[in-house]
């Protein structure tokens, strides 16, 4: 487990959220489309997950494509340009391509100086909370100079097995971003960040072929081994066990309680799921953000798509304490505390 948080006392600066951005593809697939080949009906997918539809990547468009645009509206948004950026973070486990990172190609899109350090982080649904951190602990250490753009991004309806349905009527496509800057105040940004890892459970969720152990060939492609793999009940109840006791003890550590909390901003996992999450940690669902309903579960971009839509409703006000959660595979638990 790792703790990071601003160390704005002794500079009077903290790095925060400067802008935030979305994209969604274009194509709705609804639970008709997606549960046909799954063998199962619109009622039992949204009695289940709470999900009515979900964005699906046309051929043609990667994940750099949808974490571009993403990219472009959260830079809008802060009012900076890309070639200001000393940093390009991307997470995502549906990656353009092995190589070269997928960061890479959204800094050469963007215009991004050559400069611009960009990498990829792979924390699955997890993954912005990872980069998150990163880029936070990295702007803080250069004593605020520079931004920051971190992209949650994922295209998962390319690994799915349209028979399973435990999967397949879950996931959705897109990608969401922030910049991340110097803000001014001590108690301001992002005051603290928690990440945690449960690797024993690494097997709940999976995609088994394609890498170094197994790696792709015909007969891996027949047997199916290239598609996303999860344990329902397991995730359930990994979330069930970890999460509330992290996120009560992370609250506690800072001397706040969930009354303190003005947002809470989750992974989009499952609609049922962060119903009984929100009551568990005494947040509430009315202090919740959803966008599952009409995305379903997008990944490592689930937050910030989120986040972003928060945002701009207008109703984060300037002083809102704002959590952010993040769990999934790895198995992985990523936390942040924003001072909006």
């Amino acid at each position: 487990m790792i703790t990071t948080g601003n160390h704005g006392a002794r500079n009077a600066f903290s790095v925060g959220v400067l802008g935030t951005g979305s994209y969604v593809p274009a194509h709705v697939v609804s639970n008709e489309e997606v549960g046909a080949p799954a063998g199962v009906d619109h009622e039992w997918i949204l009695g289940k997950t709470g999900i009515r539809e979900r964005r699906w990547a046309k051929p043609d468009e990667a994940t750099s494509d949808l974490a571009v645009i993403a990219g472009r509206a959260a830079l809008e948004s802060a009012g900076i340009r890309a070639r200001q950026l000393s940093l390009i973070v991307v997470a995502t486990s549906t990656p353009d391509q092995p190589q070269p990172p997928t960061a890479s190609v959204v800094a050469d899109e963007l215009g991004a100086d050559q400069g611009t350090a960009a990498f990829d982080v792979n924390g699955v649904c997890t993954g912005f909370l990872f980069a998150l951190t990163t880029a936070q602990g990295m702007l803080a250490a250069s004593s605020g100079e520079g931004y920051a753009l971190v992209i949650g991004a994922d295209v998962y309806s390319r690994i799915l097995n349209r028979e399973d349905r435990r999967t397949t009527i879950l996931f959705g496509d897109g990608a969401g971003a922030v910049v991340l800057g110097p803000v001014a105040g001590e108690d301001r940004g992002v005051l603290a960040n928690r990440l945690a890892s449960y690797a024993a459970d690494r097997h709940l969720i999976e995609v088994p072929g394609g890498g170094s152990r197994i790696p792709a060939t015909p007969e891996i492609l027949a047997e199916g081994l290239q598609y996303f793999t999860m344990n329902g009940r397991g995730v359930r109840d990994f979330v069930a066990e970890n999460v509330p006791p992290a996120i009560a003890a992370f609250l506690s550590e800072r001397g706040l309680t969930p009354a303190d909390i003005a947002h809470f901003v989750p992974h989009q996992a499952n609609g049922r799921m962060l119903e009984n999450l929100s009551e568990e940690i005494g947040v509430g669902i009315d202090r919740t953000w959803t966008t599952y309903e009409r995305y379903g579960n997008t990944g490592s971009a689930s937050v910030p798509i989120t986040l972003d839509r928060a945002a701009r409703s207008g109703r984060l006000n300037e002083g809102d304490l704002v959590l952010l959660a993040g769990f999934g595979g790895g198995m992985a638990l990523g936390l942040s505390l924003i001072r909006w």
